[in-house]
């Protein structure tokens, strides 16, 4: 199967309408200028903003331009001031619980379901209910038909991506699927707010 190739749009209204019936915001971009300058639309200026691992940020240059910036207050850059032995649990609170997260999907349903795969799992406490605020970017190529569709994506398609980009990042044989965060309906309307990129963008 091919997970790069980009749907109709009316696969991606039709995923865009489902995602608001679950009570998740919805914007789709024109194309990845345009998904950027909603990013920022969104994001209010001085805004405490955790960067999940995102190749999608990445390529966007999000992530850049939030955590070299002095317009909001970076719970990475905090992070990274931080020692992971002796200061442990306070940083798992920050990244678990930031007012804005923001970051990407490995797989959306048409019928409305957000799929997140992780390895630790630290992105996903701030995605399920930590976070007051989540934006995720993510490219119409990972819109799937279903739950089965969308696992089969993350495990043929995502991981075998990820382990190649971990192995070179952090010197590490690979990555795993460990932990799975699947997004049925968010209670809290607007809350989640999600951007369609018509490009393939990311995993």
């Amino acid at each position: 199967m091919d997970y790069t190739k980009i749907p109709s749009l009316d696969i991606v209204k039709k995923t865009a309408d489902n995602l608001h019936s679950h009570g998740i915001s919805v914007y789709v971009a024109k194309n990845r200028d345009d998904a950027k300058k909603k990013v920022f639309s969104i994001l209010p200026k001085d805004a405490e903003v955790m960067t999940m691992t995102s190749v999608t940020l990445d390529i966007l240059g999000i992530s850049k331009d939030i955590n070299e910036s002095n317009s909001y207050n970076s719970i990475k850059n905090k992070l990274m001031a931080l020692d992971r032995k002796t200061q442990g649990k306070e940083m798992q609170k920050l990244g678990a619980s930031p007012e804005w997260a923001i970051g990407s999907v490995h797989a959306v349903t048409e019928d409305g379901k957000v799929m997140i795969a992780s390895n630790t799992g630290s992105q996903l406490p701030a995605y399920s209910y930590g976070a007051s605020h989540v934006i995720l970017v993510v490219g119409t190529h990972k819109i799937v038909k279903n739950i089965d569709e969308g696992f089969k994506r993350i495990y043929e398609h995502s991981l075998p991506l990820e382990s190649e980009r971990a192995k070179k990042a952090y010197g590490i044989p690979g990555s795993a699927v460990n932990k799975l965060l699947i997004i049925n309906h968010e209670n809290i309307q607007g809350r989640i707010n999600i951007i369609f990129v018509p490009e393939v963008l990311g995993f």
